[in-house]
């Protein structure tokens, strides 16, 4: 292998390795050495470069074309664009996947302190709890947590949920109106039950995200806690910049 390379596991390390050159060095369309010269290259086994390869093919790093060879992604067209109202199910459908969420949980608990001062409600005031699993053509991608003040959802239910997504329901079946979602997002790692579910490896690097969601009377009527994993999500924030007075 080449130097300067970390001590870990050689099948992460060759994935780590040419996700950089991927990043840094390549063009969308590029094509990747082949099996036996990778091989040769890094003094790896071939079924170690194959497995790190399906990785990335997994991951939409790369793409193979039968009788030519494996190519660079466009990776711009995996970026999930946070400037708009964002929505997971739309966001995997115009990346020609498929998507699906399972719910986990689905309860009623009480307003803590800290989700009472995010909900803007009383102290232990009754919330409804929504933990689901969002998927992408079969493959875990993000763990959502989401709260909502159950006096405005008074009528939901798990078949509801299973039948359209959250947002569609908050418009057509509870007439409200969602005119802002505030969100912000950092770097962490997976805690031990999350990675299970995600099926990566505890400690691994994942993306925690926070979400409110007001109505049009300016009302909270979602606060929701996500990790993503970071191997599967890329983020752009269009920043505009208006006119000085």
């Amino acid at each position: 292998m080449e130097k300067g390379m970390i001590k870990q596991p050689l099948y992460n390390q060759l994935v780590d390795l040419l996700k950089e050159k991927i990043e840094m060095e390549m063009e969308a369309n590029d094509m990747l050495p082949s099996e036996r010269e990778l091989t040769n290259r890094y003094g790896l086994s071939r079924t170690t470069v194959r497995l790190a390869l399906q990785e990335l093919e997994k991951q939409g790093y790369i793409y193979r074309q039968h009788g030519k060879g494996t190519f660079v992604s466009d990776l711009s067209k995996q970026v999930t664009n946070l400037s708009g109202s964002y929505s997971f199910t739309e966001q995997m459908r115009s990346l020609g996947k498929t998507p699906e969420t399972k719910i986990l949980e689905f309860e009623v608990v009480e307003a803590n302190k800290y989700l009472a001062g995010r909900l803007g409600v009383s102290l232990g005031e009754k919330l409804l709890k929504l933990k689901r699993l969002r998927l992408a053509d079969g493959q875990p991608m993000m763990l959502e947590r989401s709260y909502l003040p159950a006096k405005k959802f008074l009528t939901l239910t798990r078949e509801l949920l299973e039948q359209k997504p959250l947002y569609d329901l908050f418009s057509q079946e509870f007439n409200q109106t969602i005119r802002v979602a505030n969100e912000e997002f950092f770097a962490t790692i997976a805690k031990s039950k999350d990675a299970r579910q995600l099926q990566i490896i505890e400690g691994s690097p994942v993306l925690s995200l926070r979400r409110t969601t007001y109505n049009t009377e300016n009302e909270i009527i979602e606060f929701t806690l996500s990790v993503a994993r970071a191997d599967q999500f890329r983020y752009r924030i269009a920043h505009v910049r208006t006119p000085e007075n």
